[in-house]
């Protein structure tokens, strides 16, 4: 029953998370209309929150492991394109444009791991630079092979069956993938090994080098997965809307932090849960499309959309303040 007590439920990371979502999903029913829980109002903001939460994930983790990823805003597009460019373009088999496009992933984020391990530039400086190149690669790529900045794609029915089609007519399949990958983290992260090794980096890295800890291999895998995942969401992309662009993808990098920390993640590393992220994603994600079931000006949709995640923020750093400073009364004998 101790694991159970009030003290230990706010010591969790995901608390104020959880506690901000709900709030957020108050103000709107109250302010907007029951319309917003309903399956289109709800599919609003889930599909929002999917694409991003995959994305989200991994680079909680590396937050938590004390390192940043700004190069997902041109993976998205890249993973996009490499899939069109190889299965509508040039027609291959559309698993050859998927492997192509995680490839592609693969390869950047190992760029990255390898020059955060064995360099001593500070990791937004490496994914700033990779952000620009890959961002090059693809304009420069695209034009020079196919002439435009847009390529289509007629994907296979079981890509598109698996990948990208509407579940319901409003809900994107990609939902699925965010509840499975996340299922998936959690085990990892919380239930394994693994998680523990993450959180020793984010504390102190040489510590936990010292420690035995494989830290210069998971730092890898951390960017790895962080690339390879927004390659993953760019794809997806692509199959559902039949297209790729080279641009977007840039406001996802912004989005996922925010979504990092309303989920409980210091910037400082060392603290958080893929639960938390979890629901700081579906909390961005709702306050993002909730100001169009209200009433409100949507001249006003950005202050009103920064304020209240600002207010979700402070929540969860209030919690996690009197986590720090909760102590259980001792029972009478």
């Amino acid at each position: 029953m101790n694991n159970l007590s009030f003290g230990n439920l706010l010591r969790r990371p995901e608390a104020g998370a959880f506690l901000g979502l709900v709030g957020v999903l108050v103000f709107f029913v109250v302010f907007g209309s029951t319309k917003f829980l309903e399956p289109a109002g709800a599919a609003s903001w889930l599909n929002v929150a999917a694409n991003l939460g995959i994305i989200a994930l991994p680079i909680g983790l590396l937050m938590i492991a004390g390192d940043l990823d700004i190069s997902i805003g041109a993976m998205i597009p890249a993973g996009s394109m490499t899939v069109a460019v190889l299965s509508g373009y040039y027609e291959l088999p559309m698993w050859v444009g998927m492997l192509g496009a995680l490839a592609f992933g693969l390869m950047v984020g190992l760029v990255n791991g390898y020059l955060v391990v064995h360099t001593a530039v500070p990791s937004l400086i490496v994914t700033l630079g990779t952000l620009f190149a890959v961002q090059g690669l693809m304009l420069g790529t695209s034009v020079l092979v196919t002439g435009t900045t847009s390529v289509a794609l007629t994907a296979d029915p079981w890509a598109k069956f698996l990948f990208g089609q509407f579940l319901a007519g409003s809900f994107q399949v990609i939902i699925l993938w965010w509840v499975a990958i996340t299922a998936i983290f959690i085990f990892f992260i919380h239930f394994s090994p693994y998680g523990n090794w993450i959180f020793a980096m984010g504390g102190d890295k040489v510590s936990a080098r010292n420690a035995g800890i494989p830290t210069t291999r998971l730092t890898m895998v951390l960017f790895v997965l962080s690339a390879m995942s927004a390659s993953f969401v760019g794809m997806c992309q692509a199959i559902l809307f039949n297209s790729a662009q080279v641009s977007g993808g840039m406001t996802f990098i912004f989005n996922s932090i925010i979504s990092v920390v309303v989920g409980g993640v210091l910037l400082t590393g060392g603290f958080g849960s893929v639960i938390g992220i979890f629901f700081g994603t579906i909390t961005f994600a709702v306050v993002n499309q909730g100001i169009y079931f209200t009433t409100f000006d949507r001249n006003w949709s950005s202050l009103i959309i920064g304020v209240m995640l600002l207010v979700a923020v402070l929540m969860n750093n209030t919690f996690r303040q009197m986590a720090l400073t909760y102590s259980p009364k001792k029972k009478k004998k």
